[in-house]
């Protein structure tokens, strides 16, 4: 399959409601969380008035010139935080894909190339909140996020960019 990894235009923000809705982890198949869900405002701060703050930045997967997947980082320290929030200045991390296009290494490539785009312009760390039983928390201790904090439900986990190279 092939694809590219290139910045989100200005004009595909709107794409951003479906990949949040996709980053939503959905423990039943057969029970889906409503999508009305992305309207909560600690939910939909990942992106209103996405390209608005200093720090918004965000990679697509682009398939054949559709969008598949995408990896944003905002700094959410605001009035309403973050769930991964730590301060304000670490940008906390959103990855998606559409499911069929899950298990192909794309989460990888996204982030991998995410990664290197917050080492490159200085940011000492990023963080993410995830479910402890989504399976996508084996992808982020792979890519180096580190378990720094956790309740019932949720891990924080921290990824240092700085001096770990």
């Amino acid at each position: 399959m092939e694809y590219i990894i290139r910045p989100i235009n200005e004009n595909e923000y709107y794409i951003l409601e479906d990949m949040l809705y996709e980053a939503i982890y959905q423990p039943d198949e057969n029970n889906l969380i409503p999508r009305d869900v992305i309207k909560l405002p600690e939910v939909h701060s990942y992106i209103n008035n996405f390209g608005n703050k200093k720090d918004d930045y965000c990679l697509v997967a682009d398939y054949d010139g559709k969008i598949i997947g995408a990896v944003w980082v905002r700094i959410l320290s605001d009035d309403i935080k973050g769930y991964g929030n730590i301060d304000d200045e670490t940008p906390e991390f959103a990855i998606s894909l559409y499911k069929q296009y899950r298990n192909h290494g794309i989460d990888t490539k996204l982030m991998s190339v995410m990664i290197e785009y917050l080492r490159n312009n200085g940011y000492k760390q990023t963080s993410l909140n995830v479910k402890k039983e989504n399976y996508a928390v084996r992808l982020y201790k792979k890519m180096g996020f580190e378990v720094i904090g956790e309740d019932s439900e949720d891990y924080l986990m921290l990824l240092r960019l700085q001096g770990n190279n």
